[in-house]
């Protein structure tokens, strides 16, 4: 059904959308809360380090 509009430049612009929702809410939801157990830095560490494996992975599997 999608299919006449559904091209490679649409897919990856809508697979970029939701990876942006879903890093929004991830980020919005996770750091309040873990200031509230006084772990804020732990957090945004662990952030980072998934972000960096996840770069490093597509750049090995590219």
């Amino acid at each position: 059904m999608l299919a006449p509009i559904l091209s490679d430049r649409v897919l990856g612009y809508a697979l970029a959308a939701v990876a942006g929702i879903m890093v929004f809410v991830a980020l919005d939801e996770l750091i309040p809360v873990s200031r509230d157990f006084d772990r804020g830095h732990w957090s945004i560490f662990g952030i980072i380090a998934g972000m960096v494996v996840m770069a490093a992975s597509l750049a090995l599997l590219t």
